[in-house]
């Protein structure tokens, strides 16, 4: 039988999703969460591995049983046993094995947001990028709508990043503020490592006044990361869901 989980969780106290020896992780916590029900150790597979001190709001992994469980029982005792921890299973379904949450992706979505006012964040101190600077949000939308399509993102793309190819389809983006609460909505059906951040940082240069509409684009359109904006820092970054192909 296969389970789709979805998750929520705060990333501060974690070195990321994926499982890494003498390491905290948010799989880690998942799998040991699960066992005392299952009895056998489960694999999960996620949609879309976060790192360090990266959020979720609706993570979707999943994992194979030999046995039909309960997926009520098993949601109240992974909750129970997680209860230490900020990780929170909002959901469990009994799935076709046909499912699959990283391979059965047509698209994920992502919410990087920035706390821009002169006062530092104190509620939010792990969860948002504190930019004390103002910021032009207007004018930081405007150009980031040049990145929509399917393009070379490599002035983004970091240096470990795995993928076999810088190109990437990106489907929407856009710049939002609310008071000081500036959000940065982007989907995809993939980004390269450090994609989201990379893109964030260098907007946050273009909204300070850094760089021009034109200075953006040559620089995009030279592929190079090093003349490229910061990366953001991962407190503002959260993984906010996936569609697949039947929703």
């Amino acid at each position: 039988m296969r389970y789709r989980i979805k998750i929520e969780y705060d990333g501060t106290p974690f070195h990321g999703w994926q499982r890494q020896d003498g390491m905290d992780t948010v799989q880690q916590r998942l799998e040991e969460a699960a066992f005392p029900f299952t009895k056998v150790p489960v694999v999960l597979h996620v949609s879309g591995r976060t790192d360090a001190g990266v959020h979720a709001l609706g993570q979707i992994a999943h994992f194979d049983s030999p046995e039909d469980l309960n997926c009520f029982r098993l949601q109240e005792c992974m909750n129970a046993h997680l209860k230490d921890v900020p990780i929170g299973i909002l959901e469990i379904e009994k799935v076709s094995d046909k499912f699959h949450a990283r391979l059965g992706a047509i698209e994920r979505y992502y919410c990087y947001k920035i706390l821009n006012r002169r006062a530092k964040a104190c509620i939010d101190t792990s969860r948002v990028w504190w930019v004390s600077y103002q910021l032009d949000t207007e004018k930081m939308h405007t150009v980031a709508q040049h990145l929509i399509g399917k393009h070379d993102f490599s002035a983004f793309r970091a240096a470990g990043c795995q993928s076999n190819s810088p190109i990437k389809t990106l489907n929407n983006i856009s710049i939002t503020r609310t008071g000081d609460l500036i959000l940065v909505n982007v989907a995809a059906k993939s980004f390269l490592y450090h994609q989201v951040r990379n893109t964030v940082g260098s907007l946050v240069w273009i909204g300070r006044g850094y760089w021009s509409e034109r200075d953006f684009l040559d620089i995009f359109d030279a592929c190079d990361r090093t003349r490229a904006g910061p990366t953001a820092p991962a407190c503002g970054l959260y993984f906010i869901g996936t569609k697949y192909s039947d929703e």
